[in-house]
């Protein structure tokens, strides 16, 4: 496993609460756009830290972009310094991939997993429509180019991905791509141990988790799905309440 990055944090949430629950976002984003994830949980009565990747928003820059090196650091990211077991980690799409790798390797990392349209395998076609979308985001990082794709997004779920791909290192998402020549983490998908809920995107609209690959990860018995109907990859953007009415369900 490669060295580690200590990631910073955000948090929602009493620091005292009983629950703790890790939030984990995806390529070209930030630690903040996880936000409706720890609102909703801090008034549930967890403790929510969100963290930012390797590469992106205020974390620190390295060499190594492969999915062992971004699930190192989140492996090494507990709830009390270096001891402790989160009660909930919520991954999306590369954070869904992070993860998976993690919690199949160390099934004491967590109590429970929730993938959101995670990026478990991405085939070539998913790849192109990836980095086109990046290299749109670092061509026009603003907050008029981000409501002009997605005029429906809170206006905080605006300001902030124009903040995300401010902050990111285009050369880091660059690598992530190139680095990961096969993207592939469902075998680890199959060895998971723990209680895992995906929260997939409407294929109609997009989804890098749907087809196959959904029967695929549903072999392992502890996998469950559900699938927010017209929201695209990011569905607590497109759809939040319907996105945490899921979380909810799923939790409960």
């Amino acid at each position: 496993m490669p060295a580690p990055v200590t990631l910073p944090r955000l948090s929602w949430g009493d620091p005292l609460a009983p629950r703790r629950a890790l939030l984990v976002h995806g390529l070209g984003s930030n630690g903040a756009l996880m936000w409706r994830y720890g609102a909703a949980l801090a008034d549930d009565g967890w403790r929510a830290d969100a963290v930012d990747l390797r590469g992106h928003g205020a974390a620190p820059r390295a060499l190594d972009y492969t999915i062992p090196a971004y699930t190192a650091d989140i492996a090494a990211t507990r709830p009390d310094g270096a001891a402790g077991r989160w009660d909930l980690v919520i991954g999306h799409s590369l954070g869904g991939a992070a993860a998976t790798l993690a919690a199949a390797d160390d099934p004491e990392w967590t109590r429970r997993l929730v993938l959101i349209d995670p990026a478990i395998h991405l085939s070539a076609h998913d790849r192109e429509i990836v980095r086109e979308s990046q290299e749109a985001s670092f061509a026009d990082p603003t907050v008029a180019f981000v409501r002009a794709e997605h005029p429906n997004w809170h206006p905080q779920d605006i300001e902030l991905k124009a903040v995300s791909a401010q902050q990111a290192s285009r050369w880091a998402v660059e690598q992530t791509s190139i680095q990961n020549s096969r993207w592939d983490v469902r075998e680890a998908a199959l060895r998971l141990r723990v209680p895992t809920h995906v929260i997939a995107s409407d294929p109609r609209v997009y989804s890098i988790f749907a087809g196959a690959l959904v029967d695929e990860v549903r072999a392992n018995p502890v996998v469950t799905v559900s699938v927010v109907a017209g929201a695209g990859h990011s569905p607590h953007r497109d759809d939040p309440d319907e996105t945490l009415r899921q979380l909810r369900e799923a939790l409960a």
